[in-house]
């Protein structure tokens, strides 16, 4: 049975952050919503916030889902977690910086491969 583009996301969401807590990642919030957009991870390492962008891909024929991270989608990030820091005090978060990392799970659930980015932009 083919699965929805909803199930294929929330699939891909779930690897990237069992990945990031093999690495002592602390997951705060999955799909955190502000305005009109979402952040997918917002986590805590080594005292950074890192907004974490999540894509996947089971196809090459649209090109490497790296390339779906458009300038207009980092200005969407940008704006999202600056919106997220203003709140940041209200969840007592510890933190001294923050950066922007990228997780690529790309395949399917019987074989992928993922692909972490730390740092991965900056605006």
């Amino acid at each position: 049975m083919q699965q929805s583009t909803a199930e294929i996301g929330k699939w891909v969401e779930d690897i990237a952050a069992q990945f990031l807590e093999s690495k002592n990642y602390q997951i705060l919030f999955r799909n955190w919503r502000a305005g009109r957009g979402d952040i997918d991870i917002i986590a805590l390492a080594d005292n950074f916030i890192v907004f974490v962008e999540v894509k996947g891909g089971s196809s090459k024929l649209f090109g490497a889902p790296e390339l779906r991270i458009t300038p207009a989608k980092k200005r969407q990030l940008y704006k999202l977690a600056s919106l997220f820091l203003t709140e940041v005090e209200n969840y007592h978060i510890p933190h001294d910086h923050y950066r922007f990392d990228v997780v690529i799970v790309d395949g399917n659930p019987s074989k992928y491969d993922i692909r972490h980015y730390e740092n991965a932009f900056y605006i």
